[in-house]
């Protein structure tokens, strides 16, 4: 998960800083030696964190803040503040032209990044925002790009213009822009060329695209377990091709974090959105604030509720709160809670955004894995069996554990838990009664 560890190490330096009742400027010297560590360890830029530790101790040490009631909480309170600040303090949208006039975005980035995946996304997005979206492949170079982009096009259901790998790329752009003008696009995605490395070529073909079409947002995409060769990278893009903002890739597998914090500092360019995972969905829009309340540890409750909301319909709420209003609850129920928690992005990260939460995880390993083997479980249960959990008994769960491969001390588990649920069901049944259609049938199956 991303800044996992710089997560860990920022909460323990605020732990301290807590349990003492008054501060001496040696103990914030002390706390902001500590963070300057963790940030270094997490890949942040060198210059970033010399300038981000120096401001926060001139604050900390000059705002009569080591006299207050709360100096701790003080403290952490301007390290949020301008980490917030390091990051752009808002979230910035990718700017459209106003009315029905066609944006041209240039999507642009080195090979593996996971640019071609990010256009489609991004497509998908904003065809369910309600616009018409074209893709266009620009890139001859690489085995497949075409083909790959076709894929994830048609995955969410957005057109590809392509004129395959033997023209030149910047034909190509003005092709596809005139066919959106005949065919009604608004938004056109230019899917262009990355090179395992930064080369003339490539920043000439950016260019010669920017002369020849009229590019009115060029996005570079990065990614975030490159680290500082990330911020580096979107440095000298930025330099020769002048780029209006970034989305940074693959959040998700880096622990470390640094790129996120370094980008907007080291460019002046903001983060539109960060990649977390494979879905659709999981191309987030970057929020300065909600990733500085998840890397301190105060959760963000906000973007749960968002994930919640998209991932559970009007009319699974409405079957869940009948439910609960009737103490009901079998397997078949509990598969969809685990199907709703996966579409959210799994336990751990459902978890890390809830607040006081990310101190409690520390050193806990949780295995979202968990939720297949326990879909196993059902999926080995008759039909009847899942919608009757009463009738299960020793030789059943015997049968059970059978099929699915599992001791039979793990179906008694999960017939507990099942159990559990229906207890926690009957104690909640008058929380929900007036509620109508409101979102509010879900709970988290542990």
């Amino acid at each position: 998960m991303a800044f996992e560890s710089l997560s860990e190490k920022l909460q323990n330096v605020f732990k301290n800083l807590r349990s003492k009742g008054r501060l001496t400027e040696a103990d914030v010297k002390a706390a902001m030696k500590e963070v300057k560590r963790a940030l270094l360890e997490a890949d942040v830029n060198f210059k970033v964190v010399k300038s981000f530790i120096k401001t926060v101790q001139e604050r900390a040490v000059g705002q009569d803040v080591l006299n207050g009631l709360n100096p701790g909480q003080m403290v952490i309170k301007i390290v949020k503040e301008e980490m917030e600040a390091l990051m752009g303090s808002t979230m910035t949208e990718i700017a459209l032209r106003p009315g029905n006039e066609i944006t041209i975005i240039m999507m642009a980035g080195l090979q593996g990044a996971g640019k071609t995946t990010t256009c489609a996304k991004l497509a998908g997005q904003y065809k369910k925002k309600g616009k018409r979206p074209l893709l266009v492949a620009c890139d001859v170079y690489r085995p497949a790009a075409i083909k790959q982009l076709q894929v994830n096009g048609e995955k969410v259901g957005v057109p590809v213009f392509t004129m395959g790998d033997k023209q030149n790329p910047v034909d190509i752009a003005k092709a596809g822009v005139e066919h959106a003008q005949k065919n009604g696009n608004n938004i056109v995605i230019l899917d262009t060329a990355g090179r395992l490395h930064i080369d003339e070529d490539m920043m000439g073909e950016l260019v010669a695209i920017k002369q020849n079409v009229d590019v009115y947002q060029t996005v570079l995409v990065v990614d975030a377990m490159t680290g500082q060769d990330a911020v580096n990278v979107a440095k000298e893009f930025n330099d020769k091709v002048a780029i209006d903002g970034i989305i940074v890739t693959k959040l998700d597998g880096d622990t470390r974090g640094g790129a996120a914090l370094s980008i907007r500092a080291v460019t002046g360019k903001p983060i539109l959105y960060v990649g977390m995972g494979e879905k659709l969905e999981d191309l987030q829009q970057f929020y300065p604030d909600r990733m500085t309340s998840r890397i301190l540890g105060m959760g963000d409750v906000l973007s749960l509720i968002e994930k919640a909301e998209s991932a559970i319909d009007e009319e699974q709420a409405l079957k869940m709160t009948e439910k609960m209003k009737k103490a009901s609850f079998d397997f078949n129920d509990f598969l969809e809670q685990m199907d709703q928690m996966k579409k959210m992005g799994g336990l751990s990260s459902l978890l890390s955004m809830i607040p006081g939460m990310g101190s409690k995880l520390q050193g806990i390993d949780i295995d979202d894995s968990m939720m297949d083997k326990t879909a196993a479980i059902i999926y080995s249960m008759t039909k009847e069996e899942r919608a009757n959990p009463k009738i299960i008994n020793g030789s059943r769960k015997r049968r059970i554990a059978a099929g699915a491969g599992v001791p039979i001390a793990e179906v008694n588990r999960l017939c507990k838990q099942v159990q559990n649920q229906k207890q926690m069901m009957k104690q909640m049944s008058g929380m929900l009664g007036g509620r109508g259609g409101k979102k509010g049938g879900f709970r988290l199956p542990f």
